[in-house]
């Protein structure tokens, strides 16, 4: 069943359109990351749906209710923020039942559902804590044991995790993806971080220019970008222009071949990192960096002709900078991208 829905949401700046008639769903228990650059309207279609920023043009339904004139802390939605927005003057407990007040919830009747909440977000026995004394991982869980206190039937995320490092990020990813599958949670979440969106996400939007660039399951967007400027966001930089006749495409990197039932014709190619593959024979290439990361080595490679090519190799046979080498291209990799749309 459809907990939000927006209907053409356009929220205009003037004469810029910062949201351009969007549609949107987000089902019962579904979490949807929106996902996009600095600019791309992201974080203002979060503040429409919150109550925060009235529209220019649609509607937004929740639980098929219109909230067109319905107040923020009506809606029935909680709000997190990047910058966790906790009071300094009050300590963890003071915080998270801050969150049940807003519910109606009578003082003094709420150390029960502090303690389970505390509990729940993974810092047990905190109530007592000074804000200042908590580290940035620790402010979030709080942050997020507020937002969850009313039991709002959407929780919403705007860069919950950005302030935070790599490690903790990723840790808390994990935590907060089996949270929401526990709890039920429907949460509509914004992020530019892709690999964040992609671990969280049942759904990712990804968004360009106030509009819908794609939707889909993170499977479907990082398999099958729906363009070049999709692509280039989820950072594949191999995308070339080619001929494609029959089984392959005649591009600046020689003949590549492409999807079976491909039409023919002028077309966008790209190819993962991973269908890049070192081979006797093929593209020479010069090896003009490489980045260890971790499982694999990531090669920067200058071919002999056409722009240059990332790729993926082994540790154990990955070639050293300066190495000429030769490459072949694997169809599983290849993406012949949709034409752009104005």
């Amino acid at each position: 069943m459809t907990l939000l829905r927006l209907e053409g949401v356009t929220v205009r700046f003037g004469d810029r359109a910062v949201v351009d008639a969007v549609d949107l769903e987000v089902a019962e228990h579904e979490t949807v990351c929106v996902l996009g650059p600095s600019g791309s309207g992201k974080s203002t279609l979060l503040r429409v749906v919150a109550g925060l920023q009235p529209v220019s043009g649609g509607r937004v339904l929740l639980g098929g209710a219109d909230q067109t004139g319905v107040p923020v802390h009506r809606r029935g939605v909680g709000l997190m923020f990047q910058d966790h927005q906790l009071f300094p003057h009050r300590d963890v407990a003071g915080n998270v039942s801050f969150g049940l007040r807003v519910r109606g919830s009578a003082k003094g009747s709420d150390g029960a559902r502090v303690a389970e909440l505390l509990e729940l977000v993974g810092l047990p026995g905190a109530q007592g804590r000074a804000v200042s004394s908590l580290s940035g991982g620790e402010q979030q869980r709080v942050a997020l044991a507020r937002a969850l206190a009313p039991s709002p039937r959407l929780l919403m995320l705007d860069e919950p995790l950005g302030q935070l490092d790599r490690g903790l990020r990723e840790r808390l990813v994990v935590e907060l993806r089996g949270l929401f599958a526990r709890l039920g949670t429907t949460v509509l979440a914004v992020t530019h971080d892709q690999g964040e969106a992609f671990a969280l996400a049942d759904r990712v939007v990804v968004m360009r220019d106030g509009r819908i660039a794609q939707a889909g399951t993170p499977l479907e967007v990082w398999q099958r970008p729906a363009s070049e400027f999709v692509a280039r966001f989820l950072g594949f930089e191999n995308v070339v222009p080619g001929t494609v006749a029959g089984t392959a495409a005649a591009t600046a990197w020689g003949r590549v071949p492409v999807p079976a039932g491909t039409p023919e014709g002028e077309r966008r190619l790209l190819v993962r990192p991973a269908g890049v593959v070192l081979s006797e024979a093929g593209l020479g290439c010069v090896v003009e960096s490489r980045t260890f990361r971790g499982t694999h080595v990531a090669l920067r490679l200058k071919p002999a002709s056409g722009p240059v090519l990332d790729a993926e190799c082994e540790l154990a046979t990955a070639p050293a900078v300066g190495d000429r080498v030769a490459v072949a291209f694997s169809p599983s990799e290849v993406v012949v991208l949709p034409e752009e749309t104005a």
